[in-house]
């Protein structure tokens, strides 16, 4: 019988947990390392006995791992406990050379049941290949992959509530979507951020206000502040804007790719308030997981033409076509130049 996989094995794996019947062999990936570490400390909580850490429970790096080793430590007894837990991170399964592989298969065949193994993919991308039959359906048949992706948008901004009110803060609906939408969704990056602005707000409820005073925004929210100044025929708070990001060694390239997105976002917004088409359309043309970035896309289409739209985005793409096969250009003095003609065509 084949393993739940992915979402669905996250769900079930949190059914598993607080059932406590806990499998021996899991898979975490996905870009969401809060929960991964989170649901880490809660099977080690439950499966490891508060003192017999150093018996039962092991963190064993992937990198040169071999399955013989692996193998000794799964197959050691437990101490004063029921189960072992072992966590190996970065262990690239579909990388091993035949012989390892063929070991690893006859390993999660024969797996004993007081160990649970939990394989985990950090810093390395997990995939699995379909050629290797015989690995895949090993994997496919013992172990539960559990995919840890960024939080959809209710139960990120319900998550967020809760985190402020650990810090006797409430904050609204509306207020959370503007904190994510500057500091990102990755729960990883936006603890410190509550963190930080629950101890600025002065108040019982956190504003607006509040997180602009402190939060550090990701790239994305910086850029759309840059072209929506643009639009709004504010040529200095862009040029400002892209001087912070320069002076914080933003990579020139990187600014450029995040600026024609935002601008071919705004196209489509624009196309959308031209066909009567509304912000769901939007949504799910770029899978955005909430609507407030639709809103605030919509409302700067509102002031820009298509003509414009169509130009932004051209001189955006020719530059970057530009910076990508000229030596020596001057990328720097180049993405200015592009603010000023954007500002201009204004």
């Amino acid at each position: 019988m084949a393993v739940t996989k992915g979402k669905k094995g996250y769900q079930q794996f949190k059914n598993d947990l607080a059932a406590d019947t806990i499998g021996t062999l899991y898979l975490f990936y996905g870009e969401e390392t809060y929960l991964r570490e989170y649901y880490l400390e809660q099977l080690r909580k439950k499966l490891v006995p508060a003192g017999f850490e150093a018996f039962n429970y092991h963190r064993l790096d992937g990198k040169n791992l071999t399955v013989q080793t692996l193998a000794e430590v799964v197959e050691a007894l437990p101490m004063m406990a029921e189960r072992t837990l072992v966590v190996v991170t970065d262990f690239d399964i579909y990388k091993q050379g035949e012989d390892q592989r063929e070991k690893l298969i006859a390993l999660l065949s024969d797996f004993p049941d007081y160990c649970c193994l939990v394989f985990v993919y950090d810093l390395l991308t997990y995939k699995p290949v379909a050629t290797m039959k015989k690995l895949k359906a090993a994997m496919d048949k013992y172990v539960q992959s559990v995919e840890f992706p960024i939080q959809e948008g209710s139960d990120l901004i319900n998550w967020v509530g809760r985190r402020f009110k650990a810090l006797g803060k409430g904050i609204d609906r509306q207020t959370a979507e503007h904190l994510i939408f500057t500091c990102g969704s990755l729960m990883t990056g936006l603890v410190p951020e509550i963190e930080k602005i629950g101890a600025y707000a002065k108040g019982k409820t956190i504003t607006k206000a509040d997180i602009d005073a402190v939060a550090d925004p990701v790239l994305d929210a910086k850029v759309f502040d840059m072209t929506n100044a643009i639009t709004a025929s504010k040529y200095d708070k862009a040029a400002a804007i892209l001087g912070d990001l320069l002076k914080e060694q933003t990579e020139p390239i990187l600014i450029l790719g995040a600026v024609g997105k935002e601008l071919r976002k705004i196209y489509t917004a624009r196309i959308a308030l031209d066909s009567g088409k509304d912000r769901l359309w939007l949504m799910e043309l770029w899978g955005m997981k909430s609507d407030y970035p639709a809103r605030l896309l919509m409302n700067v289409a509102r002031q820009t033409s298509r003509e414009w739209c169509d130009d932004a985005v051209k001189m955006c793409q020719k530059l970057d076509r530009r910076m990508k096969s000229e030596k020596g250009i001057d990328s720097v003095g180049e993405l200015k130049l592009l603010l000023m003609q954007l500002g201009a065509s204004r």
